[in-house]
This record gives structure tokens, sequence and C-alpha cells, in this order.
């Protein structure tokens, strides 16, 4: 309840704790989706670069991994046309990042609004992997990919590892943002709660703490945590760019991340 009272803050709606699975970690969250839609005779469409963690899954349940490039010269956006040609009756998802691991961009409004139509329009969900939410310290300000739950479903990832700086208490989730309901009536929800309840859980003391960590952690903890980043994202922008054989075509904005290419 506490998790989904948190994310229904950044919503046009409210989510309840039914579409809220927790997990050990976003690692968990990864797995549990893949093994949920992972069978032979389909695919998925996933970001190059990527999280390597999103392919390792999805393709250990048998999934086809289907690549669509984010083009830096565009600030690592989606490559949309791509992704349209890519997508066929077999597609089930399309993964997103964002903020973005590895490449430490961070999606405006207008661009997910973007990928929320194509999916949409190719009768597939969003799989949002969110876990560095939040976490941005350039100019474009975070939107969760939930905001588009009633164009498309959304499936969002996230945990307390990034934000509040705890990765060893593993603990994420699984939220299904999908105010029209497509999500349970085509059995997805069921099948989330029958796997999520064959697995160990995250500990039930850190889950007793969570409601206190999200009710009482101030602004001025997670405004220093965002000025760290941002003051060693310079440090590591400025050093790059004085070596000869590489540059950063796009100056991290969000995540712990930036992506360099050789010259």
């Amino acid at each position: 309840r506490a998790v989904a009272e948190y994310l229904s803050r950044d919503l046009p709606y409210m989510i309840s704790h039914d579409d809220i699975f927790l997990t050990c970690g976003g690692s968990q969250a990864i797995e549990t989706v893949m093994s949920v839609f992972g069978q032979a005779g389909v695919n998925i469409l996933l970001p190059m670069p990527g999280y390597p963690k999103h392919e390792a899954h999805a393709v250990f349940h048998r999934m086809e991994v289907r690549h669509y490039n984010l083009l830096p010269e565009r600030g690592w956006e989606v490559d949309l046309e791509a992704v349209e040609a890519l997508a066929d009756g077999n597609t089930v998802a399309i993964v997103i990042t964002n903020p973005n691991n590895p490449c430490g961009s961070v999606y405006t409004y207008e661009h997910l609004a973007k990928i929320a139509d194509i999916a949409s329009k190719l009768g597939i969900l969003v799989i949002a992997d969110e876990v560095y939410g939040h976490l941005v310290y350039g100019t474009t300000p975070f939107v969760p990919m939930g905001v588009f739950g009633e164009t498309v479903p959304v499936i969002t990832l996230g945990a307390i590892s990034k934000r509040w700086a705890v990765p060893g208490w593993r603990l994420g989730w699984i939220a299904t943002c999908d105010p029209k309901g497509i999500l349970r009536k085509t059995k997805v929800v069921d099948s989330l709660r029958s796997f999520v309840s064959i697995i160990s859980g995250p500990a039930t003391f850190i889950q007793g703490a969570i409601p206190h960590i999200i009710k009482n952690t101030n602004d001025e903890f997670y405004n220093n945590i965002v000025k760290l980043l941002k003051e060693t994202a310079e440090i590591c922008y400025d050093a790059v760019n004085e070596i000869k054989c590489i540059t950063c075509p796009h100056k991290p904005e969000g995540s712990f991340f930036m992506m360099v290419r050789h010259i």
C-alpha cells in the first residue's frame, strides 16, 4: 500500500496495493516479468545499448530478443521507426529504461508519449524499468511511463536501492499501471501473482520499514543525492572530453551512468 501511494503521487490516477508485487530488488522484478511472458515463439523489443539483465532473463525464458537502437545524436532517444519495423504479431512488449542505464539519458514527456502511441498501435505493452526514477540532474524532469497507462498498459519496475541508496536491502517492486484493466482481463496480473507466490520475497523487516522510509525521507536527503550525482557526472563528462580517443555524445542527465564511444 505504501509503494502504491508513493507511485500514485506522479500519476493522473491512483493505483492500489493490488497493483503492486514486491520482489527481492529490481533484479528479481526483471526475472519475474520475463518469466511470466517468456515462452517459445514470442519476441521482446530491447534497447541497444541496454541493461544486460533484461536480455539475459529474456533469453533464459526462451524469448527471441529484437534490439532497437537508441540514438546518441538525439539524446539516446528510442528509434521509433525501428521499433515499428521490428514488431510483429508475436511481439509481447517493448522494454524502456528511464532514467537510462547505461546512457544516462532522461526521456521527455513528449518522447514517452510517442513510445506509448507506438506500443498501442502495435498492440504490445510497455515494460518500464524505472529503478533510477527521480535521479535526474539535467533540464529534463523525470516522467514515469505509467502516466500513459490510459494509452497503453504499462508494467513499471522499481526499487529502493538507488533513490534511497540502500542496494543491499534488496526490495523492489512490479507495478501494473493499467487503469483500463487490460492486464487483468488478459490474466497477466494472475500470472504475476502466481509467480510471486512461489518465489522468495523481500525480508519482512525491510517490508515493515518501507512505509516509514517513504513517509519520513525528507527532500534534503533526495536533493543531496541528486546534487552529488550532478557533481560527479560533471567531473566524468569533463574528464572524458579531455581524452583524445573517446567522446561522450550526450551529457548525462540522470542515473549513475554515461555512455562514451571511440572517435
